[in-house]
């Protein structure tokens, strides 16, 4: 993944580093009472174009929604443009091809989060409509990729334009070192709601992942003939949280850009499927065991946005059925919140694989006969965004865990670096798209790649999550609702 940076240039691991921190550190000012980023743009599901924009804090709630868009913008293009000028990047090129990057983009989010598209079961009737596809606002992401596509494959004069601004791995690199403070918040919130939960849920992933990553690996090797340095990326994308897992796995064993770029590009789709089909399987099947089912959509479903929807989707039906069939009214939030415990360890765990597989590909994989590892080859290949991405997630918690009254203020500083960490998110798919040549996407064997994933997911990880949920959760329920 990483490539050697010229002398005197950063290289784009250690820029998403830099990066990430900047935003990070800056979004910590919260804590002193200054409200760095509350100008920063909101996106809401939407009936009425009026609805779309808004400033995330409502102390800056007479702003308006467009004014609060492009503040956003020449702020990300004033930090990416430093940015380029040190990894050696024509300054004016990047400029002009990030612009047309970020509001494509950015269209993209906001087409994506249209009620009929993104609003959940839950939510119909504050928008007062009947249906929607229940996909969430991530499918915006989807509607990035399939752009980035059209315009890579059909526009090359404007793919040429922008050129110098498709970077994807530095923009995902970057999100998840952002990704890392919100994720801090979460754990230290579940240890303060459920201990005992947590304990389960941290139990149920080492379990899960352990066999996941191992038949995964063994699929793709054995049935489909992929290299090593294909199935590697594939059994983490597919076993922890997708776009994140697969991006570090490549950079720890220096896989070609495209190879974690497909897997990521596959894991979106597959993951609305998921969002589509799992909780109400879980409804019909498992509404006698509610947290069985929230567990179970945090091991099944691949994306952070679309196993918390899964989950919260999943509390609502479950909670729903029961009181129509005259059971207790439980407290709400309980099956999102096993969701979501589950899937943060997962995340977390993200690091510590990363940092295991340098150490296998360079002492195991990759070593010639006589040769010993030495530490300085772990440390050049391990990637090291997620080195930043372990730093905010400590700090946060560290924060959070001194007080329960820290925590509406740690979910303050996070919001603010939420929404560049979505904006990163954003523009690494648009781009993805834009460097994905659907013949050589083809010929790179992506039609195998999904026939994996497909055999896998729906095969055996599926069924093997919702066994470990009920191992692990089988006969607790939630609390009664007062």
């Amino acid at each position: 993944m990483e490539t050697a940076a010229p002398k005197g240039r950063i290289s784009e691991d250690w820029l998403a580093v830099c990066i990430g921190l900047f935003i990070f550190a800056l979004s910590l000012l919260r804590f002193s009472g200054l409200d760095i980023f509350g100008w920063t743009v909101s996106t809401k599901v939407w009936t009425q174009a009026s609805q779309i924009l808004a400033p995330l804090s409502k102390g800056y709630a007479g702003l308006p929604g467009l004014v609060s868009l492009v503040l956003t913008y020449v702020f990300m293009l004033a930090v990416m443009c430093v940015g380029a000028r040190l990894l050696g990047a024509d300054i004016k090129k990047f400029a002009i091809g990030f612009t047309l990057v970020f509001f494509l983009s950015y269209l993209c989010w906001m087409g994506g989060h249209f009620a009929r598209i993104a609003a959940t079961p839950d939510k119909l009737k504050q928008f007062n409509i009947g249906w929607s596809l229940n996909l969430t606002g991530e499918a915006g992401f989807i509607v990035a990729l399939i752009l980035g596509l059209i315009v890579g494959n059909f526009m090359p004069g404007l793919a040429k334009v922008m050129h110098e601004a498709i970077r994807p791995e530095l923009y995902i690199k970057t999100a998840i070192v952002i990704l890392g403070a919100g994720l801090g918040v979460k754990a230290a919130e579940a240890l303060g709601l459920a201990s005992a939960v947590m304990f389960r849920g941290l139990c149920a992933i080492v379990e899960a992942y352990l066999i996941y990553w191992a038949l995964v690996y063994l699929v793709a090797r054995k049935y489909f003939k992929f290299s090593r340095e294909w199935a590697a990326p594939l059994a983490s994308g597919i076993s922890i949280c997708g776009v994140s897992a697969a991006i570090a796995t490549g950079g720890a064993i220096r896989a070609r850009p495209i190879i974690p770029i497909m897997v990521s590009s596959l894991v979106v789709i597959f993951a609305v499927v998921e969002l589509l089909v799992l909780p109400f399987f879980a409804q019909h099947f498992f509404y006698n065991e509610p947290m069985v089912a929230g567990a179970w959509m945090g091991l099944a479903v691949k994306t952070d946005g679309a196993a918390v929807a899964s989950g919260a989707i999943t509390d609502s039906l479950i909670r729903a059925k029961i009181l129509a069939a005259g059971g207790p009214a439980f407290k709400e939030g309980w099956m999102t919140m096993a969701a979501t415990t589950v899937k943060v360890f997962i995340d977390v765990f993200i690091g510590v694989w990363a940092f295991v597989l340098a150490i296998i590909w360079c002492s195991v994989i990759e070593c010639k006969p006589g040769e010993r590892v030495r530490p300085g080859q772990i440390w050049e290949r391990f990637p090291k965004f997620v080195l930043g991405y372990v730093l905010t997630f400590l700090v946060l918690l560290f924060i959070c865990l001194q007080s329960s009254t820290v925590l509406p203020t740690a979910k303050a500083v996070t919001g603010g670096g939420d929404v560049f960490r979505v904006i990163f998110f954003t523009l690494t798919f648009f781009t993805i798209g834009v460097v994905s040549n659907f013949r050589k996407l083809w010929e790179e064997g992506i039609g195998r790649l999904a026939a994996v994933y497909l055999v896998c997911l729906f095969g055996f990880i599926i069924w093997i999550g919702l066994a470990i949920s009920w191992i692990f959760f089988h006969g607790i329920k939630p609390p009664l609702a007062s």
